[in-house]
Parts: C-alpha cells; sequence; structure tokens
C-alpha cells in the first residue's frame, strides 16, 4: 500500500483535531505515515495519539530551528523525508503556515500543489481533490498530473475517525539549509485565550455583521456562541467599524471556515463574506431584512430582530442541555 505523509500540526504536546482529519483522509489513499517536527519530550504521547488515528509511522524530528525561525526548517525537513519515502502524495492542514510549507515543498520536488480542498479521494492516476472556487460558486475536483502531489485541506474536510495503528517512531536527522535559517523569531507573545474554539477549526461558528450595531451589540453573539460551545466570528463591515477584531473576521480578506453549523446573525451576505463561509454543512441566518442576500444560501433563515431571536434561542439551548 502506498504511503501518504502528513505533516503534523501540534501545539502544547497536543496534536490539532485537523491533523487527526488528515490521518482519516489519507487512510482513503493508503497508509497514512504522519512527520512529527519539534515535538520535544512530547514526542511519545504525540506518537500514540496519531498512532490511534491510523499512523502506521511516525518519522519525528527534533530540533530548535523548528521553533526559532520560521517554515523553511519545517521545509527542509519535509522535503528530506519525502525523498525518503517516495510517498503517493503529502497532506497538510490548510492554514496560513501549511499553505506556505505545501507551495514551498511541491516547489523542490518538482510537484504539483492544490490549496484549499475540501474533500480528498482514490482516483485512476492518484488523489483527487475536491475544492470549492471563485467565492464557493463552483465545485471543482482536480488532480495534480506531476510529481509527488501536495495538497492542502480545510479544517472540518470530514470527521476525524479513530483507526488503530502502529504509530512506530522514526527519528529522523534533518541537513537544514542556509535559507532556513534566513529569518529568526526574535520574540513570542502568547495569544489571550477566550475559551471559545480557534476559529478555522471549531465545528460551530456564530458571527455578527453590521445588523449588531455597536460593539456592545456582540454580547448576544457571544452568549450564543458560549451555549453551544462554538468560536465567534464578525463580517468585514463589523471589524471596519472597530466592534471585533480582525482576528475573527470570516470573508474573503478574513479567515474562512467550514464549520458544520454557522449562524449568521446581522449579515447581508456579500459575496465577500459568503466567500469565506458557504462551504459550512448547514447555514442558519438571522437578519430583519427578509431580501438579504444571505437568504439565498441558508438551510434555515429567521426574518427578525437578533435581539430578540439570539436571547431567546440561547435561553432554549440553556434549558435543554440543562
Amino acid at each position: 500500500m502506498s504511503e501518504i505523509l502528513v505533516l503534523v500540526d501540534h501545539v502544547d504536546g497536543a496534536v490539532r483535531k485537523p491533523t487527526l482529519e488528515l490521518l482519516t483522509l489519507a487512510r482513503r489513499l493508503g497508509e497514512p505515515s504522519a512527520v512529527l517536527l519539534g515535538g520535544g519530550d512530547a514526542t511519545a504521547d504525540l506518537a500514540a495519539k496519531l498512532g490511534e488515528y491510523g499512523a502506521a509511522k511516525v518519522y519525528a524530528a527534533d530540533a530548535p530551528e523548528f521553533a526559532d525561525y520560521l517554515v523553511v526548517p519545517k521545509v527542509d525537513a519535509m522535503e528530506q523525508v519525502a525523498k525518503t519515502a517516495s510517498p503517493a502524495a503529502v497532506l497538510v492542514t490548510a492554514s496560513g503556515e501549511g499553505k506556505e510549507v505545501a507551495a514551498r515543498l511541491a516547489l523542490r520536488l518538482g510537484s504539483g500543489v492544490i490549496t484549499d480542498a475540501v474533500d480528498v479521494e482514490a482516483g485512476e492516476g492518484g488523489p483527487v481533490a475536491t475544492q470549492s472556487v471563485f467565492a464557493a460558486s463552483f465545485t471543482v475536483k482536480s488532480q495534480v498530473t506531476k510529481g509527488v502531489p501536495v495538497i492542502t485541506v480545510k479544517p472540518n474536510a470530514t470527521s476525524p475517525e479513530p483507526a488503530a495503528a502502529a504509530g512506530a517512531v522514526e527519528a529522523v536527522s534533518v541537513s537544514f539549509s542556509e535559507a532556513a535559517t534566513g529569518v529568526k523569531v526574535t520574540a513570542r507573545s502568547p495569544k489571550v485565550s477566550s475559551g471559545r474554539p480557534e476559529l478555522t477549526e471549531a465545528a460551530i461558528v456564530v458571527s455578527g455583521g453590521r445588523g449588531v450595531g455597536a460593539a456592545d451589540g456582540f454580547k448576544v453573539v457571544e452568549e450564543l456562541a458560549d451555549s453551544l460551545g462554538a468560536a465567534v466570528g464578525a463580517s468585514r463591515a463589523a471589524v471596519d467599524a472597530g466592534w471585533y477584531p480582525h482576528s475573527n473576521q470570516v470573508g474573503q480578506t478574513g479567515k474562512t471556515v467550514s464549520p458544520q453549523l454557522y449562524i449568521a446573525n446581522g449579515i447581508s451576505g456579500a459575496i465577500q463574506h459568503r466567500a469565506g463561509m458557504q462551504t459550512s454543512k448547514t447555514v442558519v441566518a438571522v437578519n430583519k431584512d427578509e431580501e438579504a442576500p444571505i437568504f439565498e444560501l441558508v438551510d434555515f433563515g429567521v426574518v427578525g430582530d437578533l435581539f430578540q431571536v439570539l436571547p431567546q434561542l440561547t435561553e432554549e439551548i440553556k434549558t435543554r442541555k440543562g
């Protein structure tokens, strides 16, 4: 069975959910092998988790360069593992860093690259990736025709499914290129945690737009999100008005999300916003304008004042949970 490499995304000694999704998808294509870079003392625990989700082998490399410099050390490592293992494909999470690693790796391998896939399946001649393009107006299937396919996959493309495998650790010694130390990380500031899920990885996202009226208006959005264990998003209009941080913006100039459930509140549904959330599995909108474009793509719509609808919904959710 062909080997499929999966670059591991991990933080604070834990494997992030999108990596488990990649391992699940990789099993459709061949035998998953994880590439774990900079695991440190947590390497054994991380490898055990990766094995639970189908990684037959874990290529582990540990060096200060992975933390002290930007993406090039990871590209060096991926290139060396790929050239040794000769995989049938390489899967990477479609994060900002993941897409940069994928692009650089594909260039070094002389291969084609596909970004922002929402699904991957086996096909004649190699993996077939499904993409949502042109602001999610079209769904296309793409296939790399040269070299080892390098594919970045959006979070929430599938549900992680355990499948016990060996997870055998194979230590890798990486020779770093001169370019690896070209840009050094000089300082880090931990992000203040809101206690909510990461926006791009969340299974549920509750967003607010111009209709919330002011920064204080996001309180009802946040309360609904917290009752659902959801992440909070915002439209460009709300961000530009200074009502919510740019890091929470959903849209073409913000972040792209593909949750199981997306609830849009006071958001008209301009193409810029739709481009960032249209691949959500189920979309619900609350807007007092029944002509709002957002209603063209929703599964469920509520024409009403969000300041009346959301508190009622939050209370109902709390009652059913309690």
